[in-house]
């Protein structure tokens, strides 16, 4: 299994996928506000906290049948659980949901794909044999010009700075990538399947908790909108799943480097499901940065693996 993950064509297949499906949480979760009639920050809390617990269960049924057992945590792995569960799930989507509520969609989309450097830059700091290089560096410039390039349409940034809104998508990166390198440390001793859906189900649980404090109440239910619960559940569950275990098998920032696709791919599927113009220029010459970005990232990883080689 570990070399199997380590295969670059399937990094890159199960590392698209896993962005493809979170870039199709876009559109999905836009759908969703208007399925259920939300339009509170508290709602929306309260909406991620029962996707991320839906998330977990799923994730905790599925690793039961795979391992035909009730899966249940050794006592030692609580407190790895329930760490990586407050900081990827919890804190990572009150920052988001707050921080989104307060400033513009195109400085949220930039903002966020900050996290992958942070993720390569805590890795260089606390990992071991994850340094920080002049080619993740390019990679990261180039897939941040990805970022900005489909984020920019015939308008500005605005130069602005709120605290309470770019400042918490700030927290949001930071979180993000802290949690990608915690789940790289954690499943050296956990395994990645169990590790997921319960820190999936912790941090869904405590979001719940959150959202109704804040005053979060969810009324118009729909079969429409239960289904699309399913989904936003279903596809957590996968690319989680999937990207824990590509991250407890490569290091941080061959995994990290693919995150420059999830934004791309949100703007594409918007295009097809909420009628938005995306075929363009744009989308070519952003699909081309972020490409460039990750072939000089997996290039520099296999030039280190052939001078261990020989």
């Amino acid at each position: 299994m570990t070399d199997r993950l380590q295969n670059k064509a399937l990094v890159l297949a199960l590392a698209t996928l896993c962005c493809l499906l979170w870039g199709s949480a876009y559109p999905a979760v836009k759908i969703g506000y208007g399925l259920f009639d939300i339009d509170t920050t508290g709602a929306q809390v309260l909406f991620a906290g029962y996707r991320f617990t839906l998330a977990g269960i799923l994730a905790w049924i599925i690793t039961s049948v795979y391992y035909k057992k009730i899966v249940v945590p050794r006592r030692d792995e609580w407190g790895r659980m329930i760490s990586l569960g407050l900081v990827q799930t919890t804190l990572q989507y009150i920052f988001f949901y707050i921080g989104l509520a307060n400033t513009t969609g195109v400085k949220a989309s930039i903002i966020n794909a900050t996290s992958t450097f942070f993720a390569i830059l805590f890795a260089h700091l606390i990992l071991k044999n994850e340094k920080m290089t002049r080619a993740k560096i390019f990679g990261c410039l180039l897939g941040m010009a990805g970022v900005i390039i489909i984020q920019l349409n015939g308008g500005t940034i605005d130069s602005r700075f709120s605290l309470i809104g770019d400042g918490f998508l700030f927290l949001v990166c930071i979180a993000s990538a802290l949690g990608a390198v915690m789940t790289r440390v954690f499943t050296k001793k956990s395994d990645a399947m169990i590790l997921t859906a319960y820190q999936l189900m912790i941090g869904g649980v405590v979001l719940i908790v959150v959202g109704l404090t804040m005053g979060g109440t969810i009324t118009q239910i729909t079969i429409p909108g239960l289904l699309l619960l399913g989904y936003l559940a279903a596809l957590s569950a996968t690319a989680f799943t999937i990207w824990t275990m590509l991250l407890k098998h490569n290091p941080v920032g061959i995994v990290a480097i693919y995150g420059f696709m999830i934004p791309v791919f949100g703007v594409m599927l918007s295009g097809i499901f909420l009628g938005e113009q995306f075929l363009n220029l744009r989308i070519l010459v952003s699909l081309a940065c972020v490409s460039v970005g990750i072939w000089l990232v997996n290039r520099e990883a296999d030039q280190q693996q052939d001078k261990k080689r020989s």
